[in-house]
């Protein structure tokens, strides 16, 4: 059951896939479904509207992997090809209509709704929240922003030529939640699909778990 808050989902699809060989990754079928698909479709049970960013010429194939799906949605074309995930954050959020807005790469098929239902209730009344694993790295590409100032942040951080999420997020007065906190959380949330070997061991994974059932 979707929360009532209203929140907008922002899908980055607009990178090059360059470890995914010559196919885009956005589309390509995870157990029978384009992995972009599995990640709006998880997206939809948390937010009342979805915006996919990406490029002019990947919109056709992603326009025919989302065929049907249920909530509104908004094409946020990049102006620049593949200028990284800040500038998709960016351009995302600049066409995001809700105040806060949850973030998720088009890479991540797994991404829990309960983790992005926890991060907005960190996030209200700050610039957003995001998660960082007591030994690993930031989740800035699975977290949520205030739109506006993340996305004038992201323009500020472009115009000095510096390509990090998080020289953005520190212009913010962002929630970092700890891995204390996501109990309840599926381990596999931050899973990335980025090369077509962990598409074929994530698919195994999926028809298995399937028969079990």
């Amino acid at each position: 059951m979707r929360s009532q808050r209203p929140l907008s989902g922002v899908v980055l699809a607009g990178g090059y896939s360059t470890r995914f060989g010559e196919d885009d990754k956005a589309v390509a079928e995870l157990a029978g479904t384009p992995m972009i698909r599995r990640v709006a479709d998880r997206l939809a049970t948390v937010c009342d509207e979805l915006v996919i960013n990406c490029r002019a010429d990947q919109r056709g194939a992603i326009e025919a992997a989302m065929a049907d799906f249920p909530e509104p949605l908004t094409f946020a074309i990049d102006p620049e090809p593949d200028r990284g995930p800040l500038a998709g954050i960016a351009v995302g959020l600049e066409a995001a209509s809700r105040e806060y807005a949850a973030v998720v790469a088009c890479d991540m098929p797994f991404v829990d709704p309960a983790l992005l239902e926890r991060l907005a209730d960190r996030a209200e009344g700050h610039d957003g929240a995001l998660v960082r694993p007591d030994d690993g790295w930031y989740q800035t590409t699975q977290a949520v922003y205030r739109a506006d100032p993340m996305a004038r942040a992201c323009a500020d951080v472009l115009e000095r030529e510096d390509g990090r999420i998080l020289a953005a997020i520190e212009e913010l007065d962002a929630v970092v939640v700890g891995e204390d906190e996501l109990e309840g959380v599926s381990e596999a949330t931050f899973e990335s699909i980025d090369t077509k070997a962990a598409l074929r061991e994530a698919a195994d994974r999926l028809e298995a778990a399937d028969r079990i059932r």
